[in-house]
């Protein structure tokens, strides 16, 4: 049955306490509804906004440049390497078996199970969606949340994190304007804002003894996202060459692949797309990032009902991630899926 049972699913799960839920905005970290309903368009306080202007430590700020560049120069080597060393299958296979589990990893765990609570499960099940978020090289779980919590709390006004629509306004006219925002919102906000307050947002992670070791020990799962392909390369080719190509292909390179469908969630799907859905943010369904992101594309819909466990509110929008909770719901080992109703679908449903 994997990593969990039915009997354990949803123990040991705390919520965010009453206190932390009062102090903000309404739907700020709210996940009690059943139908998913949040209206979470508040604006900014003061305190987030001078969290924000605070600027990124310069630690925080090289690692981040280092995570963001070094799977560039992987790719160039791999492409050299191309010149030298026949092309192999196999590499190809390991860096699409990593983007899949990883991205998945991302979009189950980290973002419908630990952000929004969209369901419940058992610590062995909770353990195994972190630490393989983890490999995504996305930063750390809690950390990872409590950006995306702010996020929804402030969507698209001033104390989002990542809002093409939110920032700099003295670059918003214009191509030029449309060019900043989207970097801005891609990967820009990752070298310009300060941390986010982890025990404001974040309380039940922090409480949560699976959630706070696997945070506190994220590197580990970093290097073993780097160790898996590595030794997957070395094992199908019998080679120490496989084993180079099998870490390039399957560790950096599938972390740039990863990395920029993940960020064009908050770049291209606060942009261009169908709003099919009444919400007050910009949030888009994007038809080519619910293929690639395995779901987390159908943007406008998550936005609508952030606790859904599925994003793909119609049955031609393919929802890799939801397939895989409703696997483990069938399975057993997850309870409490949160759905819309049609009643809640209906009543935001844009007419025109």
């Amino acid at each position: 049955m994997g990593f969990g049972s039915s009997s354990n699913s949803g123990s040991a799960v705390i919520d965010p306490p009453a206190s932390v839920l009062a102090s903000e905005p309404k739907g700020a970290l709210a996940h009690g509804h059943d139908d998913g309903q949040v209206d979470h368009h508040d604006h900014a306080s003061g305190h987030d906004a001078r969290e924000l202007k605070g600027g990124c430590p310069p630690r925080i700020r090289l690692i981040t440049l280092i995570t963001v560049v070094f799977p560039f120069v992987a790719l160039a080597i791999v492409i050299a390497a191309m010149w030298q060393v026949p092309f192999h299958g196999t590499y190809l296979a390991i860096m699409v078996g990593m983007y899949v589990s990883t991205g998945i990893g991302i979009g189950t765990g980290f973002h419908r199970l630990f952000t929004h609570k969209s369901f419940t499960a058992g610590p062995y099940v909770r353990f195994f969606w972190a630490a393989l978020g983890s490999m995504a090289v996305e930063g750390a779980l809690t950390t990872w949340v409590a950006e995306h919590r702010k996020h929804h709390q402030h969507s698209d006004a001033p104390g989002d994190p990542h809002s093409p629509h939110a920032h700099h306004p003295e670059h918003s006219e214009g191509v030029s304007g449309v060019l900043y925002s989207f970097y801005y919102a891609h990967v820009g906000w990752l070298f310009h804002n300060s941390p986010t307050e982890l025990e404001r947002y974040v309380p039940d992670l922090l409480a949560d003894p699976v959630t706070n070791f696997v945070s506190r020990t994220y590197w580990w799962w970093v290097g073993l996202g780097m160790v898996i392909p590595a030794a997957l390369g070395g094992l199908l080719t019998g080679t120490w060459t496989g084993v180079f190509l099998g870490f390039l292909w399957g560790g950096p390179v599938r972390t740039l692949v990863v990395h920029h469908i993940t960020w064009c969630i908050n770049s291209v799907c606060h942009l261009w797309g169908t709003r099919p859905f009444r919400t007050s943010d910009h949030s888009r369904d994007n038809p080519i990032f619910g293929i690639l992101a395995f779901g987390e594309g159908w943007h406008n819909a998550h936005h609508a009902f952030p606790t859904s466990a599925r994003h793909g509110l119609a049955w031609w929008k393919l929802d890799i991630n939801y397939i895989v909770i409703r696997t483990m719901e069938l399975m057993g080992i997850i309870k409490n899926v949160r759905r819309p109703s049609q009643k809640s679908l209906d009543a935001k449903r844009r007419t025109v």
